[in-house]
């Protein structure tokens, strides 16, 4: 299993429509693409307009190739980009350790 982490920081009071929109996007777009195993969405205390969004995959091409390359990516961008201040940085992890 693939973990991809994005990190977001959002405009300043979009906060509440923010949330509605990533839980729409994922439950209307991402959950439903090839790979797709669950998901995690963070808010930051120290950093209101900061989210961090944790996407589990089953391979890193289901991310890279098949979502990416998709029209579901347009899709789901279109539903969260709008509220960007910035481009979100995303890296992938692979699992060293877990807790039982």
């Amino acid at each position: 299993m693939i973990l991809e982490l994005a990190d977001f920081s959002i405009q300043p009071g979009q906060n509440a429509a923010f949330e509605e929109a990533i839980q729409r996007g994922l439950a209307t777009v991402l959950c439903h693409s090839k790979g797709f195993e669950g998901f995690k969405v963070n808010h930051s205390i120290e950093n209101p307009q900061r989210y961090v969004l944790q996407i589990f995959w089953t391979t890193l091409e289901d991310h890279t190739v098949g979502f990416r390359g998709s029209p579901a990516f347009a899709e789901w961008r279109a539903i969260v980009g709008p509220f960007f201040a910035s481009p979100p940085v995303v890296e992938h992890f692979g699992l060293v350790a877990k807790s039982a």
